[in-house]
């Protein structure tokens, strides 16, 4: 059984930055992801990342938002710079996409999520 479990959400002025972190517990993940999730919206694609490091991030934060991993502590960060009012949202990690790394309806297994707040 994977447990993922995310950390570093938080309330951050516009412009700030945030590293959020997720820490994978119970096999070896490979492909992980983070999305997010406003109220009243769906669930989005922010990033994905491969076992060897090899990204993938979603057009419109590409700049802002970086993803990696540090495989011997089983963890992966989102590093969230230029944050602005609309990024507020649950973020969540993800792992063993079996489709498109888009697709949050692909992925087996769903960390907690943390919350990040963007606001004056």
């Amino acid at each position: 059984q994977v447990q993922l479990q995310e950390s570093g959400g938080g309330l951050v002025q516009p412009g700030g930055s945030l590293r959020l972190s997720c820490v994978a517990s119970g096999r070896t993940l490979y492909t992980m992801g983070w999305f997010r999730q406003a109220p009243g919206k769906e669930r989005e694609f922010v990033a994905a990342i491969s076992w060897t490091g090899g990204t993938y991030t979603a057009d419109s934060l590409k700049g802002r938002f970086t993803m990696s991993r540090d495989n011997a502590k089983n963890t992966m960060y989102l590093q969230m710079n230029s944050l602005k009012p609309e990024d507020t949202a649950v973020y969540h990690c993800a792992a063993f996409p079996k489709g498109p790394l888009s697709d949050p309806q692909g992925y087996d297994y769903w960390g907690q999520g943390t919350q990040v707040t963007v606001s004056s």
